[in-house]
């Protein structure tokens, strides 16, 4: 069945239309979100809001376009937003064209990405406990300012500020980007 005819169907209100794309690009966005988001029920979740987004606009949507990238610029606002929402920085955008122009799959890259996350890990070991304790949290843990500050019974403010000394410190150090630290800190 070809796009144009899914999406008259879609239009129309046909389930069977909308679960014919579901089946025909679920996975693929899936995969998508999950290189950049990194945990599974973000991707899932991402995933399922695209698809609500889909069916909640479905006579929106024009005769010529194309469903798939349709799909994956949907999959892509929304995970502009996530990241937005997590780390309130409007950097995710770039971080996701950066992703797109490279190949992850040499080993060479992999091996230095490998260098420069120990080296990151190094200094975050080295800098205060309340920092050390923010940044952890907000990348291994993938917690909110907001959840940060109540979990260390700290104001909002405060996180934000000992995340921003923080990175200044690590870029310092790092000799690196503060673009680099942030993709760091979301992979």
């Amino acid at each position: 069945m070809t796009d144009q005819l899914l999406i008259n169907e879609l239009r129309e209100g046909s389930e069977q239309a909308f679960d014919t794309i579901y089946k025909m690009y679920a996975k693929r966005l899936y995969a998508f979100c999950l290189q950049y988001c990194k945990r599974k029920e973000d991707a899932e979740e991402i995933v399922g809001d695209v698809f609500l987004w889909l069916w909640r606009n479905k006579h929106t949507i024009r005769q010529g376009e194309a469903l798939k990238y349709l799909l994956f610029l949907r999959a892509r606002h929304f995970l502009v937003n996530a990241f937005r929402s997590r780390v309130n920085s409007p950097i995710f955008a770039d971080y996701v064209d950066y992703q797109n122009s490279i190949s992850a799959d040499t080993v060479s890259q992999q091996l230095e990405y490998q260098e420069f996350e120990d080296k990151i890990i190094y200094e975050v070991d080295r800098l205060p406990k309340t920092q050390q304790e923010v940044i952890r949290l907000a990348k291994m843990e993938g917690l909110k300012i907001k959840e940060i500050a109540e979990k260390l019974g700290l104001s909002e403010q405060t996180v934000k500020n000992q995340i921003s000394i923080g990175l200044r410190t690590l870029k310092k150090k790092l000799g690196v980007s503060t673009v680099v630290l942030l993709i760091w800190l979301v992979s």
